[in-house]
């Protein structure tokens, strides 16, 4: 059995065009035919069909929680940990740089990786099965993970998780500013913009206090830098 049809049924699906595995493994580093462009598209479906879960899973909850819980299964350390739980490491197909340093286990490569191998099902059953297997792979690496989500348990305040999130990428913290003030002193409504300087973002929230803007304004901030798979 060779290494593509080993990944293959690992992950329970067997490709047709196994072409699109190939890619789906290659960084750019090694070949400009690479899984970019399939990490694209398999970002987009990971966020949907785990989004899907969420809601059925958690009726009781809101908007703004069920987006942070979101935010903690397909960012690249949970992609990475899936990517770790199936030896995809070992699968990679990098450029000689990459391979000597380490590339094969760099949370980065190995959540695009993941992201790629979704994009790449999808593209390659795109027939009526196409959204079903897709699904079927997420079922298969994400349950678990969805299963032990404690909504109420480990997730920590919008500002702290935003200035997690730009510490860890080595970006400038966030600055908060109160830019406008309505409604007599019991009954004010505060406007702040969270400026995240690194990408030049500004984010506007209200609330009936200060704090209350922040978090709101840090959630919307966390949200966007997400989504934006920004580094």
């Amino acid at each position: 059995m060779n290494k593509l049809d080993s990944l293959s049924a690992i992950i329970d699906y067997q490709f047709e065009d196994k072409d699109l595995l190939q890619q789906a493994l290659t960084h750019r580093s090694k070949n400009k035919h690479n899984y970019e462009r399939l990490e694209f598209l398999g970002d987009s479906i990971l966020s949907f069909v785990v989004s899907g879960f969420l809601y059925d899973k958690f009726p009781e909850l809101g908007e703004g929680r069920l987006s942070r819980m979101r935010a903690s299964l397909v960012c690249k350390e949970s992609l990475a940990e899936v990517a770790r739980s199936i030896g995809l490491g070992s699968y990679l197909i990098l450029g000689e740089g990459e391979r000597k340093s380490g590339g094969f286990n760099r949370d980065s490569i190995l959540s695009d990786a993941i992201e790629g191998i979704i994009g790449a099902i999808y593209i390659d059953s795109r027939r009526e099965a196409a959204y079903s297997k897709s699904i079927k792979f997420i079922e298969k690496f994400f349950t678990e993970k969805i299963e032990n989500l404690r909504p109420n348990i480990g997730y920590k305040d919008n500002k702290s998780q935003l200035q997690e999130f730009l510490q860890k990428r080595g970006h400038e913290l966030p600055e908060y500013d109160v830019i406008n003030t309505e409604g007599e002193a019991h009954q004010q409504v505060f406007e702040v913009k969270c400026y995240v300087s690194s990408f030049e973002l500004e984010f506007f929230a209200s609330g009936a206090n200060r704090k209350e803007a922040e978090q709101t304004a840090a959630s919307l901030a966390l949200d966007y830098l997400v989504s934006k798979k920004q580094k």
